[in-house]
């Protein structure tokens, strides 16, 4: 099985979790078991309040976290509010996703790279390799930190359309 892992990455609001779920159309088009987990914005009166985990197989959704606390949300990364059960729920999913044609990772950031927190089973799934294609999803301030962690032969911009469209070459095949 030839095992290939890429970063997709791209300032906040960039469009990286439409990408991936355009990804993930096309790749169930070509026949592809995609599994993971996304990370959709949660927007009220236009503006982004929050951020949910979605399991791309069962579309199951859960609030992962908050730009205002609340009840259940008591880890802080920067201006978020983390739910630890959210966390827990996706590592669940993690666990348990592969075998599968393509992994999506949608996002590693600074609890998993930095404070060896948040998903760590994404990054032992990413590891292991039993996968056609894996996508992680993270942010250029962090790339360094993910190469040093991860086996990524190549890294793409997802507002470049070339990147795109390799992208979607590479995954969809």
């Amino acid at each position: 099985m030839d095992v290939s892992l890429y970063a997709l990455t791209g300032p906040r609001g960039a469009g990286k979790t439409t990408f991936c779920r355009h990804l993930i159309a096309r790749a169930r088009q070509a026949g592809w078991d995609v599994a993971g987990v996304t990370s959709p914005a949660v927007v009220a009166d236009g503006e982004r309040v929050g951020f949910d985990a979605e399991d791309i197989r069962s579309g199951e959704r859960r609030g992962l976290g908050r730009a205002q606390p609340q009840p259940g949300f008591s880890i802080r990364l920067g201006r978020w509010f983390i739910s630890p059960a959210a966390l827990a729920w996706a590592n669940q999913i993690f666990a348990r996703c592969c075998p599968c044609d393509l992994l999506i990772v949608d996002e590693i950031g600074p609890l998993e790279l930095v404070r060896g927190e948040g998903w760590t089973s994404a990054l032992s799934a990413l590891r292991a390799g039993v996968y056609r294609a894996a996508i992680v999803v993270v942010r250029p301030e962090l790339l360094e930190e993910a190469h040093a962690a991860l086996p990524i032969a190549a890294c793409f911009d997802v507002r470049q359309r070339a990147d795109q469209a390799q992208l979607i070459a590479l995954c969809c095949r």
